[in-house]
């Protein structure tokens, strides 16, 4: 008896499976990448180390509620660059300046975006924004530590949040 479990979003495959093959597929080429070498020992214990990287990684990582357009991600790769430029810059500035202009303390950030991959996602970007880095959870808001809560940081992290979530696919929970 067939108990396969027909999606259309994903070309028919459940997403478990789905996810178990893209992340072996990812883990074999980045076995190839490393090795580079397409002996039969060498690509017996690549599918071996993939298969247990895929299983660890599944069971660390379940697959989640919906996915990410990979177009448009690549899409914020310029922004995340400049964000990331201009986090170092701030940050240098104020440790070289001779008058600290420093600020710190939390703010916390209500998000929209749904647990799992697009909230990893969101505060890895995040993180890159000048003088702020993700630093806890507290009922469902984000919680972020500022050099400088005088600046806009609610601010940009709702435009943060507006650039992500064309990225961001919502589905429903497999566990």
């Amino acid at each position: 008896m067939n108990t396969r479990i027909h999606d259309a979003t994903t070309g028919g495959l459940d997403t478990p499976r789905r996810s178990a093959l893209i992340r072996g597929v990812a883990f074999f080429i980045l076995w190839m990448v490393l090795m580079q070498s397409v002996k039969v020992a060498d690509l017996a214990i690549g599918a071996f180390a993939t298969a247990c990287a895929t299983w660890v990684s599944l069971r660390l990582l379940a697959p989640a509620s919906g996915r990410l357009r990979l177009g448009n991600l690549l899409m914020l790769v310029p922004h995340f660059l400049w964000q990331s430029v201009w986090a170092g810059i701030d940050v240098a500035g104020r440790a070289l300046a001779p008058r600290v202009r420093l600020h710190p303390g939390f703010v916390r950030f209500p998000l929209g975006l749904p647990v799992g991959l697009a909230r990893n996602t969101f505060t890895t970007i995040t993180s890159l924004l000048p003088g702020t880095v993700p630093c806890g959870e507290d009922d469902g808001v984000l919680v972020y530590h500022c050099l400088d809560t005088t600046q806009p940081v609610v601010d940009q992290l709702l435009e943060e949040e507006r650039r992500l979530a064309g990225a961001v696919v919502p589905g429903r929970r497999y566990d």
